[in-house]
């Protein structure tokens, strides 16, 4: 079986074998668009095991928007747009579980605080804090976005972890997933409405609010790999809590949502968690060397004779005195 190489070596030998630095889509243009099919062929078709690997965060994802209209549907946007961060809650402990990633102590007290923030705008909800449609059930809104969001985590950490260890690029992994989501979405469409569409045709019902949500989609996607290219995790912080105060007030302006004091706290509660825990290694260790600058300096006369007492180091790259992070010691040979 012929495989593709990595790096820009040659594929190993065997027949239609090519190499990759031929067949990289970066360097395709109109008149090789014959080596970038065999390249798919080659990394699609040929090494089936690969591209099998990406079923299975796609079967995830497919559900998981289902269950994002179910949600929408069910709940107002201001309080699904907040009860959604919980996907930040799992997907923080499916790291933990499946990347054995370790999370720092100011990371651990943000998604307490999130989850405290969730509930207690659910509580709002529960309460009839808010005048809502008849045909909404908050309950089954909530059981989609708790679907949602474990869904999500999961989905993402083993897509990352699939992303580590392969060679395959970024977007022909994109490109796997949107092959096994479309045939998964067709085969749920002709389940669910195919007599419909059989009569109707595929485009009936596509009015132009529905072609905005598709297009707002495609263009939310792009976006975010923008964001991941350029922007780091404060500036996704501040995107994410920007985005629940533009629910909140898009939702009083178009549905009279009310925001009453239960609300406001939960929300601020949740967009705090966020922020800090988007907050860089970096920046836990400014707090706390500013909490350990606070207290002053601990001076003492020496008597004569006696030796100097053993200085601590005051290396900010010391991980063995920050408090919010791991005690991982490296040890130097030699030293």
């Amino acid at each position: 079986m012929a495989a593709v190489g990595s790096g820009g070596s040659p594929a190993a030998a065997g027949p239609g074998a090519v190499s990759a630095g031929t067949l990289e889509p970066g360097t395709t243009t109109a008149g090789n668009v014959k080596h970038l099919v065999l390249f798919l062929h080659e990394a699609v078709l040929v090494q089936y095991v690969d591209t099998l690997k990406l079923a299975v965060p796609s079967l995830i994802y497919t559900l998981q928007n289902n269950l994002q209209y179910v949600a929408i549907s069910n709940l107002p946007a201001a309080t699904f747009q907040v009860t959604y961060q919980l996907k930040i809650l799992t997907t923080a402990l499916f790291s933990v579980l499946m990347l054995n990633r370790s999370l720092s102590r100011l990371q651990w007290a943000s998604l307490l605080l999130l989850f405290t923030g969730v509930a207690i705008v659910q509580a709002q909800q529960a309460g009839g804090g808010s005048p809502r449609p008849l045909d909404q059930n908050p309950g089954a809104g909530l059981a989609a976005v708790v679907a949602s969001c474990l869904s999500s985590g999961f989905a993402g950490v083993y897509f990352e972890k699939i992303l580590k260890g392969s060679s395959g690029s970024v977007w022909l992994r994109n490109l796997q997933l949107g092959l096994f989501g479309t045939a998964l979405g067709l085969v749920g469409l002709w389940w669910a409405e195919g007599t419909a569409v059989a009569h109707r045709g595929f485009f009936f019902g596509y009015t132009p609010a529905v072609w905005g949500v598709v297009l707002n989609q495609a263009f939310g996607g792009l976006l975010v790999a923008v964001v991941v290219k350029y922007a780091d995790n404060i500036l996704k912080g501040f995107a994410t809590s920007l985005s629940i105060v533009l629910s909140t007030v898009a939702s009083i302006r178009l549905f009279g949502f009310h925001v009453d004091p239960l609300f406001a706290l939960g929300a601020g509660l949740v967009i705090g968690a966020v922020y800090l825990y988007s907050l860089p290694r970096g920046a836990a260790k400014a707090i706390a060397s500013a909490s350990a600058s606070t207290s002053g300096p601990c001076t003492h006369q020496q008597p004569p004779g006696q030796p100097p007492p053993p200085q601590l180091s005051s290396h900010r790259g010391d991980v063995s005195t920050e408090p919010f992070l791991p005690k991982l010691l490296t040890k130097v040979k030699g030293s």
